[in-house]
């Protein structure tokens, strides 16, 4: 069976870009009258062209995702478990050249953050960690998700890439979904941004959800961190990516991410700005691209950029975020990986989220054995 990174090696990054931006008006129209859209027609919605027909693409796009999802929006909560880190990472405050306390969270801490959460309401939990293997490994991993497995009817994870036999593992104790953004797809511009570390591997990342297919998960999460290379590019091979997965892996389903480059401890500048107009651009490209897809949108964005988009193509949502370990409840003070935008109670967002006419999801899958 061959792989992602087969496909993604006959693409050259330079000759994308160019074909993006040098889409016409007639693409734009092509790809918006069409009912079956294909990459080609992705790249016309995402080009400089198209942002006249944003008005159009966004009305297309909540029409879609009501047709498909209803007036429904799932609320999920991240819970950090550990900022300890072996990799260098130009943009993240967790990196191994930060100078900050590391923390880990024990299981009696663990159950504590888990509490909160579910006074809250939530259902859906995803649990994230630096990269970390001696600390916080497939073990640790493991331990934590048996630990919480019932309480939770989803359980995703955001963690380092493993191996297809751990993702096994870890898919009999309880997992039910994994996100793995690979940041940048430039191949030159990610070896800047991870110099040292098992993520600095560019191809091992790429072959993740790969294992992940393999492994049998039921749900793969993709997206590129907004700002470190040029949006539209990582945005096709996103789209790319995307689309031989659900061909190769077709039982499985797949969500699309959204973040965009957030100060954190150790600052960087993005290099490529992503405006809130080329983000709802991008939203409304990938709904009209796929009808299935989930697209989901974190606290890393602003009250009134999420109070906008939530009728447009999102599916899913956080509130209340934090990103450091025991953020809720054990360690409130303790280093963020980065600033949140949006920081609003869960209750605030729900209300809002019910004032747009929505109904909020909390649980809407378990698993056999729960």
């Amino acid at each position: 069976m061959k792989s992602f990174k087969q496909i993604f090696d006959q693409y050259n990054w330079d000759n994308t870009l160019f074909d993006i931006l040098n889409k016409t008006e007639q693409d734009v129209k092509k790809a918006l009258e069409t009912r079956k859209r294909t990459i080609e027609d992705f790249k016309a919605l995402i080009s400089p062209v198209a942002k006249p027909y944003l008005e159009q693409m966004a009305q297309l796009s909540s029409e879609i995702t009501k047709k498909r999802f209803g007036n429904t929006i799932q609320m999920y909560a991240p819970m950090y478990l550990s900022n300890e880190c072996q990799n260098i990472c130009t943009y993240c405050g967790f990196s191994m050249t930060n100078k900050i306390p590391r923390r880990t969270l024990s299981d009696e801490e663990i159950l504590k953050e888990v509490d909160f959460l579910k006074s809250k309401g939530y259902d859906h939990i995803l649990l994230v960690t630096g990269e970390a293997n001696r600390t916080v490994g497939v073990d640790y991993i493991n331990n934590a998700i048996k630990l919480i497995s019932s309480k939770f009817a989803n359980i995703t994870i955001e963690v380092q890439p493993m191996d297809q036999m751990d993702y096994e593992l870890l898919i009999d104790s309880g997992l039910y979904a994994v996100l793995v953004y690979q940041e940048t797809y430039h191949k030159d511009e990610y070896k800047k941004h991870h110099p040292k570390g098992r993520k600095s591997n560019f191809d091992y990342r790429l072959d993740t959800p790969d294992r992940l297919g393999k492994a049998g998960i039921h749900k793969i999460g993709l997206g590129a961190l907004f700002g470190l290379e040029d949006w539209r590019a990582d945005s096709f091979f996103t789209a790319l990516h995307l689309q031989y997965l659900q061909k190769t892996y077709w039982k499985t389903k797949y969500s699309i991410s959204f973040p965009r480059l957030r100060p954190h401890s150790g600052g960087l500048e993005p290099k490529v700005e992503m405006t809130d107009s080329d983000l709802v651009q991008l939203i409304c490209a990938f709904r009209l691209l796929d009808e299935d897809v989930e697209l989901s949108m974190s606290t890393r964005e602003s009250e009134v950029f999420r109070e906008n988009i939530v009728n447009l193509g999102v599916t899913s949502i956080s509130a209340e975020s934090k990103t450091n370990p025991g953020g809720y409840l054990v360690e409130p003070q303790s280093l963020e990986q980065f600033e949140i935008s949006d920081e609003r109670s869960t209750e605030e967002v729900v209300t809002m989220l019910k004032s747009k006419g929505l109904e909020v999801v909390w649980k809407d899958w378990a698993h056999n054995w729960q």
